[in-house]
């Protein structure tokens, strides 16, 4: 039997499942959480699809948690053998879009807030906080309700991790390069040809080894994934454009590892955005050593999440696993959703 809160969240995440919400397109689900957040009896606000409210006994003068989850999914896979929108269970599996990335984290993160929404004299403020645009990292999610929150200490980012911590987390970089030579005819010696000067280039992106390494991400990793050069057999190409994937760690902000690729590089670089920054908290921190205590373990992801948004320090965690997002027929244990809830209340209780 699942107690009153697990079976509610289960409840409600059925109701999100069914309701498409892509990113930019969360609308209709946004109304919903912030609904069921009414009817718990919590007044809860909304900038643009973001709905985020405080605990009850709210004190300014107390540090606040961020317990911070997203409600926009990514488009289904062609490979779907269900229906996406349709919240079906069949052994102990409740299947859906969104139901592992992330509507575990989501409701579990939801019932933990009610949980402690009416508690008095809490070390800490809490501050529930469900987003959009997660999956495209887009500018009308987490980054746009950050600047309109209350100063917070640190963040509990919900994401299938099986219930362990992650505490440091990649950035990302994507690099548009451009190489430049000069056009002659390929039968007499003359030109400088772009694309083997983009060779080289990526030559070095594939072998170049940083001098600092993260101790929980490992080594940053540089991968060119496109490249375009050349227009006819016979013509020198003048330019080669190519673009690199970098997940970036902790042992350099994205602007260090970018200043360092630049100066290798003969091309061009041009970084299409910096702002997804690695992330990482210490080992030490409050909320790792709760997680400790309760036997949790901790571990350095390799997926980008709003943690590369966030401007404090925090640890993402959440029922389901990892592997299953963006998936056809995607699922989560209806167990993992209640355990969620115990984990995330038992960790709480340590601090709070």
């Amino acid at each position: 039997m699942m107690n009153p809160l697990a079976s509610q969240s289960i409840d409600l995440l059925k109701a999100l499942i069914a309701i498409p919400s892509f990113s930019k397109e969360e609308s209709k689900t946004a109304a919903v959480i912030r609904d069921y957040l009414s009817e718990n009896g919590i007044k809860a606000k909304r900038h643009l699809n973001n709905v985020w409210a405080k605990n009850k006994h709210f004190d300014a003068t107390k540090p606040t948690i961020l317990l911070n989850s997203h409600h926009d999914t990514v488009r289904p896979s062609t490979a779907y053998s269900r229906d996406p929108f349709n919240p079906d269970i069949a052994n102990g599996k409740l299947y859906g879009l969104g139901s592992n990335d992330a509507g575990g984290a989501l409701s579990s993160l939801i019932a933990t807030f009610i949980h402690f929404y009416e508690q008095k004299k809490l070390n800490y403020n809490l501050l529930l906080a469900i987003t959009a645009e997660e999956e495209i990292s887009g500018n009308n999610g987490i980054g746009s309700l950050f600047k309109k929150l209350p100063p917070i200490k640190f963040g509990i980012v919900g994401e299938p991790t099986q219930m362990q911590m992650a505490i440091a987390e990649k950035g990302l970089m994507v690099l548009d390069c451009l190489a430049k030579g000069e056009s002659g005819h390929t039968a007499r010696n003359e030109g400088q040809n772009a694309i083997c000067i983009a060779s080289g280039d990526i030559e070095w992106l594939q072998f170049y080894n940083f001098k600092k390494e993260s101790e929980f991400l490992g080594p940053i990793k540089m991968t060119p994934a496109i490249i375009k050069g050349g227009t006819k057999h016979n013509v020198v190409p003048d330019h080669c454009s190519f673009t690199v994937d970098v997940r970036t760690t902790d042992a350099y902000t994205n602007e260090e590892t970018l200043a360092i690729i630049q100066h290798y590089l003969i091309s061009e670089v041009t970084p299409r955005s910096t702002r997804l920054q690695p992330s990482f908290i210490a080992e030490d921190h409050p909320i790792v050593s709760a997680g400790k205590a309760i036997g949790l373990k901790t571990f350095g992801s390799p997926t980008l999440s709003d943690q590369a948004l966030l401007p404090v320090p925090s640890i993402k965690i959440g029922p389901g696993k990892s592997a299953r997002s963006h998936t056809a027929d995607e699922f989560i244990y209806l167990d993992e959703i209640a355990k969620g809830i115990h984990t995330y209340i038992t960790l709480l209780i340590q601090i709070l």
